[in-house]
C-alpha cells in the first residue's frame, strides 16, 4: 500500500464535498509537476471533491506560486489551494532563494487570506529524491499536499466574543 495512503487511512480523510480548490502547478520540471498534480487530484477526490470544483493553473516555477495562489484566492470563491512544484539543489544559492521565497510566500498568503495552501513543494538535494517524492508508488507528495488542505479547509472558524479590557 502507498505510503502516503496508508498514513491517511490511519486518520480519516476530511469530507471537503461541495468545496473547492485551485491546483497551482509549477512547470519547471514538468515530468515530476505531472506526478505531483495527479496526486493533488486524487487526494482531492479521495475527500470528496468534485472533479469540476477543481481549478488548475500553471505557472513557470515555484517563485511564482505564491502570486498565482494570491491572485486565484483574490479572483473567487476558493476553499484550498494546493500549490505544486520542485526545487532542486544546484551549485549556487539559487535553491536557498527560490525555496524559501516560495514556502514564505505560501505561508503568507494563507495566513492573510485565511485559505488553507497544502504545501507541495518538493525541496530535494537532486533528481532522485524529487523522483521518490513525487512518484505515486513512493512518495506521493502532490496527495499528501491535497489531503493537507482539504483537512484545513473543513474546519469551522469558531466565532470569537470582543475580548475589552485586560484579562
Amino acid at each position: 500500500m502507498k505510503t502516503a495512503k496508508k498514513n491517511a487511512k490511519k486518520r480519516a480523510l476530511p469530507d471537503a464535498a461541495g468545496k473547492s480548490f485551485a491546483i497551482v502547478v509549477a512547470d519547471f520540471y514538468a515530468d515530476l509537476a505531472a506526478q505531483l498534480e495527479d496526486g493533488a487530484r486524487r487526494g482531492l477526490r479521495d475527500c470528496g471533491v468534485a472533479d469540476d470544483a477543481v481549478e488548475v493553473v500553471r505557472v513557470p516555477g515555484c517563485f511564482e506560486l505564491p502570486i498565482a495562489a494570491r491572485r486565484l484566492i483574490a479572483g473567487s470563491k476558493i476553499d484550498g489551494v494546493v500549490a505544486l512544484g520542485v526545487v532542486i539543489r544546484g551549485d549556487t544559492p539559487h535553491f536557498d532563494y527560490v525555496a524559501g521565497e516560495c514556502a514564505r510566500g505560501i505561508m503568507d498568503v494563507q495566513l492573510a487570506s485565511g485559505v488553507p495552501i497544502g504545501f507541495g513543494v518538493l525541496t530535494t538535494e537532486n533528481r532522485a529524491q524529487a523522483e521518490e517524492r513525487a512518484d505515486p508508488a513512493r512518495g506521493d507528495k502532490g496527495y499528501e499536499a491535497a489531503v493537507a488542505a482539504a483537512t484545513v479547509a473543513v474546519i469551522e472558524p469558531k466565532r470569537e466574543t470582543a475580548r475589552v479590557g485586560f484579562r
